[in-house]
């Protein structure tokens, strides 16, 4: 998941919504890592997501469900604005959550 998210926001760091549009190959890598980072939030386990309720696990499964069942109406701007300004703090939280259980909760 760190992984998708970190690729994500290098996808569009410096990017704006008309280049993103414009740049097919580029639209596609951030369509799938969003799609991977919402599948790996969906197999956590209750365990870990009741362990930090404080973050926000069902917001990646809803935007991956998005693009696979809705993608002819995906909006390339929502996407951008979520890896832009949400993304980050999700990444962080991540983080946070892979120390823990490295240390062993």
């Amino acid at each position: 998941m760190i992984e998708a998210a970190d690729q994500v926001r290098k996808l569009t760091d410096g990017i704006t919504v008309g280049a993103l549009e414009a740049d097919r190959q580029r639209r596609d890598a951030l369509l799938w890592n969003f799609t991977v980072l919402g599948e790996a939030a969906s197999q956590l386990s209750d365990e870990i997501t009741k362990s930090f309720p404080d973050i926000a696990w069902k917001q990646p499964v809803r935007l991956r469900n998005r693009i696979v069942h809705g993608y002819w109406s995906v909006d390339l701007e929502i996407l951008h604005t979520a890896a832009r300004e949400q993304l980050p703090q999700f990444a962080v939280d991540l983080r946070r959550v892979l120390a823990s259980i490295r240390e062993g909760g």
